[in-house]
Protein backbone atom coordinates (compact mmCIF):
# COMPACT_ATOMS: atom_id res chain seq x y z
CA UNK A 1 0.00 0.00 0.00
CA UNK A 2 1.24 3.92 -0.83
CA UNK A 3 0.85 6.21 1.37
CA UNK A 4 -1.09 8.04 -1.26
CA UNK A 5 -3.89 5.79 -1.37
CA UNK A 6 -4.70 6.02 2.95
CA UNK A 7 -7.34 8.04 3.56
CA UNK A 8 -7.08 11.18 5.71
CA UNK A 9 -6.46 12.24 8.45
CA UNK A 10 -4.33 9.77 9.94
CA UNK A 11 -1.64 8.60 11.98
CA UNK A 12 2.01 7.80 10.08
CA UNK A 13 5.19 6.63 11.68
CA UNK A 14 8.21 6.53 9.74
CA UNK A 15 9.63 3.06 10.71
CA UNK A 16 13.01 3.99 10.37
CA UNK A 17 12.99 7.94 12.29
CA UNK A 18 11.87 5.61 15.81
CA UNK A 19 13.84 2.84 14.89
CA UNK A 20 17.05 5.59 15.40
CA UNK A 21 15.60 7.29 18.12
CA UNK A 22 15.26 4.19 20.17
CA UNK A 23 19.03 3.21 19.34
CA UNK A 24 19.87 6.83 19.84
CA UNK A 25 18.29 6.93 23.48
CA UNK A 26 19.73 3.11 24.18
CA UNK A 27 23.15 4.71 23.08
CA UNK A 28 22.95 7.78 25.44
CA UNK A 29 22.36 5.60 28.56
CA UNK A 30 24.81 2.74 27.41
CA UNK A 31 27.39 2.29 30.50
CA UNK A 32 25.25 5.38 32.47
CA UNK A 33 23.83 5.02 35.95
CA UNK A 34 20.11 5.63 34.72
CA UNK A 35 18.45 2.41 32.78
CA UNK A 36 15.34 3.87 30.49
CA UNK A 37 11.83 2.95 31.68
CA UNK A 38 10.31 4.81 28.54
CA UNK A 39 6.49 6.10 29.32
CA UNK A 40 3.64 3.97 27.27
CA UNK A 41 1.51 7.22 27.24
CA UNK A 42 3.41 8.49 24.02
CA UNK A 43 2.22 5.66 21.86
CA UNK A 44 0.07 3.63 23.91
CA UNK A 45 1.11 0.40 21.35
CA UNK A 46 2.41 -2.61 22.91
CA UNK A 47 4.34 -3.78 19.55
CA UNK A 48 6.16 -0.06 20.33
CA UNK A 49 6.76 -0.97 24.26
CA UNK A 50 8.45 -4.60 23.09
CA UNK A 51 10.60 -2.71 20.44
CA UNK A 52 11.92 -0.85 23.28
CA UNK A 53 12.34 -3.58 25.21
CA UNK A 54 14.35 -5.53 23.08
CA UNK A 55 16.36 -2.35 23.10
CA UNK A 56 17.29 -2.32 26.55
CA UNK A 57 14.27 -0.93 28.44
CA UNK A 58 14.87 -2.42 31.84
CA UNK A 59 10.69 -1.77 31.43
CA UNK A 60 7.51 0.56 31.12
CA UNK A 61 6.15 3.48 32.62
CA UNK A 62 1.98 4.39 32.04
CA UNK A 63 -0.26 6.62 33.61
CA UNK A 64 -3.29 4.58 34.13
CA UNK A 65 -4.64 1.10 35.75
CA UNK A 66 -5.76 0.34 32.29
CA UNK A 67 -2.91 1.10 30.31
CA UNK A 68 -1.12 -1.22 32.95
CA UNK A 69 -3.82 -3.87 32.00
CA UNK A 70 -2.72 -3.73 28.23
CA UNK A 71 0.67 -3.66 29.24
CA UNK A 72 0.92 -6.99 30.94
CA UNK A 73 -1.58 -8.63 28.44
CA UNK A 74 0.77 -8.45 25.83
CA UNK A 75 3.89 -9.72 28.06
CA UNK A 76 5.66 -6.58 29.44
CA UNK A 77 6.84 -7.92 32.91
CA UNK A 78 8.16 -5.20 34.69
CA UNK A 79 5.65 -2.09 34.72
CA UNK A 80 5.27 1.47 36.80
CA UNK A 81 2.41 3.37 36.96
CA UNK A 82 3.45 6.41 37.85
CA UNK A 83 0.81 8.02 39.23
CA UNK A 84 -1.69 7.28 42.47
CA UNK A 85 -4.24 4.77 42.01
CA UNK A 86 -7.48 5.46 44.69
CA UNK A 87 -10.72 3.96 44.71
CA UNK A 88 -12.25 0.27 45.98
CA UNK A 89 -12.67 -1.00 42.54
CA UNK A 90 -9.31 -0.11 40.87
CA UNK A 91 -7.16 -0.72 43.91
CA UNK A 92 -8.67 -4.52 43.62
CA UNK A 93 -7.71 -4.79 39.89
CA UNK A 94 -4.30 -3.33 41.02
CA UNK A 95 -3.87 -5.86 43.17
CA UNK A 96 -4.86 -8.37 41.13
CA UNK A 97 -2.69 -7.22 38.38
CA UNK A 98 0.46 -7.06 40.91
CA UNK A 99 0.12 -11.28 40.47
CA UNK A 100 0.85 -10.88 37.10
CA UNK A 101 3.83 -8.85 36.78
CA UNK A 102 6.70 -6.90 38.71
CA UNK A 103 3.86 -3.81 39.47
CA UNK A 104 4.64 -0.79 41.15
CA UNK A 105 2.72 2.28 41.79
CA UNK A 106 3.53 5.69 43.28
CA UNK A 107 1.96 7.15 46.50
CA UNK A 108 1.85 10.18 48.23
CA UNK A 109 -0.21 9.91 51.42
CA UNK A 110 -0.90 7.55 54.51
CA UNK A 111 -5.00 6.87 53.61
CA UNK A 112 -3.69 5.41 50.55
CA UNK A 113 -0.62 3.69 51.68
CA UNK A 114 -2.99 1.90 53.87
CA UNK A 115 -5.58 1.22 51.00
CA UNK A 116 -2.80 -0.36 48.91
CA UNK A 117 -1.97 -2.68 52.08
CA UNK A 118 -5.49 -3.78 52.58
CA UNK A 119 -6.24 -4.36 49.27
CA UNK A 120 -2.54 -6.41 48.58
CA UNK A 121 -3.58 -8.55 51.36
CA UNK A 122 -6.94 -9.07 50.68
CA UNK A 123 -5.95 -10.69 47.15
CA UNK A 124 -2.59 -12.07 48.70
CA UNK A 125 -0.30 -9.97 46.43
CA UNK A 126 2.81 -7.99 46.88
CA UNK A 127 2.71 -4.07 45.28
CA UNK A 128 5.73 -2.41 44.71
CA UNK A 129 5.65 1.43 46.02
CA UNK A 130 7.75 4.72 45.16
CA UNK A 131 7.05 7.74 46.98
CA UNK A 132 6.61 10.89 45.04
CA UNK A 133 8.57 13.48 45.73
CA UNK A 134 7.48 17.08 44.56
CA UNK A 135 9.69 18.77 42.34
CA UNK A 136 7.92 22.26 41.67
CA UNK A 137 5.05 21.43 39.68
CA UNK A 138 2.78 21.44 42.33
CA UNK A 139 1.05 18.39 41.89
CA UNK A 140 1.45 15.12 43.45
CA UNK A 141 4.04 14.48 45.68
CA UNK A 142 5.37 15.33 49.11
CA UNK A 143 6.87 18.65 49.84
CA UNK A 144 9.34 17.48 52.69
CA UNK A 145 12.24 15.03 54.00
CA UNK A 146 10.03 14.49 57.09
CA UNK A 147 7.09 13.68 55.31
CA UNK A 148 8.77 11.48 52.67
CA UNK A 149 10.37 9.50 55.73
CA UNK A 150 7.00 8.72 57.63
CA UNK A 151 5.28 7.53 54.27
CA UNK A 152 8.56 5.04 53.05
CA UNK A 153 8.70 3.70 56.58
CA UNK A 154 4.70 3.33 56.97
CA UNK A 155 5.17 1.22 54.00
CA UNK A 156 7.82 -0.95 55.21
CA UNK A 157 5.73 -1.26 57.97
CA UNK A 158 2.50 -2.46 56.42
CA UNK A 159 1.89 -5.98 55.00
CA UNK A 160 1.30 -6.96 51.10
CA UNK A 161 3.81 -3.59 50.32
CA UNK A 162 7.37 -3.30 49.04
CA UNK A 163 8.97 0.45 49.71
CA UNK A 164 11.33 0.49 46.69
CA UNK A 165 12.30 4.46 46.22
CA UNK A 166 11.41 7.59 44.51
CA UNK A 167 9.23 8.86 42.21
CA UNK A 168 11.05 12.39 41.42
CA UNK A 169 9.35 13.60 38.27
CA UNK A 170 10.41 17.17 37.46
CA UNK A 171 7.31 17.79 34.29
CA UNK A 172 7.60 21.42 34.43
CA UNK A 173 11.55 21.48 33.28
CA UNK A 174 10.32 19.07 30.29
CA UNK A 175 9.19 21.80 28.02
CA UNK A 176 11.67 24.50 29.08
CA UNK A 177 13.33 26.28 25.92
CA UNK A 178 16.25 27.55 27.91
CA UNK A 179 18.92 25.02 27.78
CA UNK A 180 20.20 27.33 30.99
CA UNK A 181 17.68 27.65 32.99
CA UNK A 182 16.10 23.64 32.08
CA UNK A 183 19.67 22.47 32.72
CA UNK A 184 20.29 24.53 36.34
CA UNK A 185 16.81 23.34 37.57
CA UNK A 186 17.14 19.75 36.64
CA UNK A 187 21.02 20.04 38.76
CA UNK A 188 18.90 21.53 41.54
CA UNK A 189 16.25 19.31 41.62
CA UNK A 190 19.13 16.28 41.51
CA UNK A 191 20.69 18.11 44.76
CA UNK A 192 17.53 17.86 46.34
CA UNK A 193 16.62 13.93 45.58
CA UNK A 194 20.27 13.26 46.77
CA UNK A 195 19.95 14.76 50.11
CA UNK A 196 16.58 13.02 50.62
CA UNK A 197 18.01 9.41 49.49
CA UNK A 198 20.58 10.04 52.41
CA UNK A 199 18.36 11.23 54.40
CA UNK A 200 16.36 8.23 54.30
CA UNK A 201 19.92 6.19 54.33
CA UNK A 202 20.46 7.56 58.18
CA UNK A 203 17.40 6.67 59.12
CA UNK A 204 17.74 3.00 58.07
CA UNK A 205 15.64 2.97 54.92
CA UNK A 206 17.50 2.24 51.42
CA UNK A 207 16.19 3.44 48.24
CA UNK A 208 16.67 0.94 45.81
CA UNK A 209 15.31 3.07 42.92
CA UNK A 210 15.02 6.79 42.03
CA UNK A 211 13.24 7.42 39.11
CA UNK A 212 11.62 10.59 36.71
CA UNK A 213 12.85 12.40 33.97
CA UNK A 214 11.83 13.25 30.65
CA UNK A 215 12.41 14.23 26.95
CA UNK A 216 13.44 17.55 27.66
CA UNK A 217 15.90 16.51 30.41
CA UNK A 218 17.19 13.03 29.26
CA UNK A 219 20.81 14.27 28.29
CA UNK A 220 20.91 15.54 31.50
CA UNK A 221 19.33 12.90 33.31
CA UNK A 222 21.65 10.28 31.75
CA UNK A 223 24.23 11.58 33.79
CA UNK A 224 22.77 11.46 37.23
CA UNK A 225 24.43 9.31 40.29
CA UNK A 226 21.10 9.13 42.52
CA UNK A 227 18.50 8.53 39.52
CA UNK A 228 18.26 4.38 38.15
CA UNK A 229 15.25 5.34 35.87
CA UNK A 230 14.89 7.93 32.88
CA UNK A 231 10.62 7.91 32.13
CA UNK A 232 11.17 9.42 28.91
CA UNK A 233 8.40 9.04 26.51
CA UNK A 234 8.03 11.39 23.57
CA UNK A 235 11.54 10.93 22.47
CA UNK A 236 10.30 8.08 20.28
CA UNK A 237 8.20 10.24 17.97
CA UNK A 238 8.98 14.14 18.98
CA UNK A 239 6.87 16.75 18.20
CA UNK A 240 6.50 20.75 16.83
CA UNK A 241 6.80 21.85 20.32
CA UNK A 242 10.01 19.62 21.61
CA UNK A 243 11.10 19.91 17.86
CA UNK A 244 12.33 23.62 18.76
CA UNK A 245 14.22 22.53 21.60
CA UNK A 246 16.97 21.19 19.54
CA UNK A 247 17.30 17.38 21.69
CA UNK A 248 18.93 15.41 19.48
CA UNK A 249 15.91 12.84 18.52
CA UNK A 250 13.94 13.51 14.65
CA UNK A 251 10.54 13.82 13.84
CA UNK A 252 9.09 10.32 13.15
CA UNK A 253 5.17 10.85 14.06
CA UNK A 254 3.26 12.66 11.41
CA UNK A 255 -0.37 13.07 10.89
CA UNK A 256 -1.23 12.57 7.05
CA UNK A 257 -3.75 14.98 5.82
CA UNK A 258 -5.27 16.09 2.50
CA UNK A 259 -5.55 19.90 1.10
CA UNK A 260 -9.16 20.31 0.54
CA UNK A 261 -9.20 24.01 0.04
CA UNK A 262 -6.24 25.99 -1.43
CA UNK A 263 -6.29 29.80 -2.01
CA UNK A 264 -3.68 32.04 -2.63
CA UNK A 265 -1.09 32.65 1.02
CA UNK A 266 -3.76 30.33 2.29
CA UNK A 267 -4.37 26.55 2.14
CA UNK A 268 -6.34 24.07 4.63
CA UNK A 269 -6.70 20.42 5.64
CA UNK A 270 -9.20 18.14 6.52
CA UNK A 271 -7.38 17.95 10.07
CA UNK A 272 -8.51 20.23 13.46
CA UNK A 273 -8.65 19.92 16.82
CA UNK A 274 -10.37 16.36 16.66
CA UNK A 275 -7.03 15.10 15.06
CA UNK A 276 -4.45 17.27 16.04
CA UNK A 277 -4.10 17.80 19.77
CA UNK A 278 -2.80 21.53 20.22
CA UNK A 279 -2.52 21.59 24.27
CA UNK A 280 1.28 22.26 24.14
CA UNK A 281 1.63 23.97 20.74
CA UNK A 282 0.66 24.05 17.54
CA UNK A 283 1.01 21.76 14.78
CA UNK A 284 3.64 22.34 11.51
CA UNK A 285 3.01 21.20 8.14
CA UNK A 286 6.48 19.52 6.68
CA UNK A 287 8.14 21.98 3.95
CA UNK A 288 6.18 24.70 4.60
CA UNK A 289 6.61 27.92 7.42
CA UNK A 290 3.02 29.31 8.17
CA UNK A 291 3.32 33.04 9.17
CA UNK A 292 -0.28 32.04 11.42
CA UNK A 293 -3.01 29.43 11.65
CA UNK A 294 -6.30 28.52 13.10
CA UNK A 295 -7.63 25.73 14.53
CA UNK A 296 -11.45 24.45 14.51
CA UNK A 297 -12.41 20.87 14.95
CA UNK A 298 -12.17 19.69 11.23
CA UNK A 299 -9.87 21.79 9.63
CA UNK A 300 -6.83 23.65 9.84
CA UNK A 301 -5.72 26.63 8.33
CA UNK A 302 -2.23 27.32 6.83
CA UNK A 303 -1.38 31.18 6.22
CA UNK A 304 1.43 31.29 4.01
CA UNK A 305 2.97 31.25 0.44
CA UNK A 306 2.36 27.92 -1.08
CA UNK A 307 2.29 25.67 -4.19
CA UNK A 308 -0.48 23.14 -2.74
CA UNK A 309 -3.52 22.27 -5.09
CA UNK A 310 -6.82 20.42 -3.77
CA UNK A 311 -6.03 16.87 -3.01
CA UNK A 312 -2.17 16.91 -2.09
CA UNK A 313 -1.37 15.27 0.95
CA UNK A 314 0.84 17.18 3.50
CA UNK A 315 2.36 15.64 6.64
CA UNK A 316 1.64 17.82 9.70
CA UNK A 317 4.04 17.03 12.36
CA UNK A 318 1.77 17.81 15.85
CA UNK A 319 2.25 19.76 18.45
CA UNK A 320 1.87 17.48 21.52
CA UNK A 321 2.26 13.69 19.77
CA UNK A 322 0.75 12.01 23.18
CA UNK A 323 -2.26 13.53 23.26
CA UNK A 324 -2.35 13.44 19.10
CA UNK A 325 -1.58 10.00 19.39
CA UNK A 326 -4.57 9.22 21.87
CA UNK A 327 -6.95 10.29 19.01
CA UNK A 328 -6.88 7.54 16.89
CA UNK A 329 -7.04 4.09 16.48
CA UNK A 330 -4.35 2.72 14.39
CA UNK A 331 -0.99 3.94 12.89
CA UNK A 332 0.45 3.72 9.68
CA UNK A 333 4.49 2.47 10.24
CA UNK A 334 5.88 3.81 7.09
CA UNK A 335 9.36 3.07 5.00
CA UNK A 336 10.19 4.34 1.60
CA UNK A 337 6.82 5.96 1.26
CA UNK A 338 5.34 2.66 1.41
CA UNK A 339 2.81 1.17 4.36
CA UNK A 340 4.84 -2.02 5.87
CA UNK A 341 2.36 -2.18 9.09
CA UNK A 342 -0.97 -0.93 10.62
CA UNK A 343 -0.98 -1.42 14.48
CA UNK A 344 -3.69 -0.69 16.68
CA UNK A 345 -2.91 1.57 19.50
CA UNK A 346 -4.32 -0.30 21.91
CA UNK A 347 -4.73 1.24 25.01
CA UNK A 348 -6.32 4.69 22.93
CA UNK A 349 -9.11 6.30 25.20
CA UNK A 350 -7.66 4.51 28.31
CA UNK A 351 -8.19 6.79 31.28
CA UNK A 352 -9.15 4.56 33.99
Amino acid sequence: MKIENIETPALLVSADALERNINKMALMLKGKNPRLRPHYKTHKCPYISAMQIKAGAKGITCSKLSEAEDLADSGIEDILIANQIVGESKLSRLAELAKRCHLTVCADCEENIRALSAAASSHGAVINCYVELELGMKRCGVDTYEEFYELAKLIKELPGLEYLGVQAYSGNMAHEFDREKRMAVTDLNEKRVEGLVAYLRERGIDSKEVSGGSTGTSAFKAESRVYTELQAGSYIFMDNTYGQMDLGFENALFVLATVISAKPGRFVIDAGVKSLCPDQGPPRVLGYDAESLSLSEEHTSFYCAHDLSVGDKVLVIPGHCCSTVNLYDEIYFEKDAKVIARLPVVSRGKSI
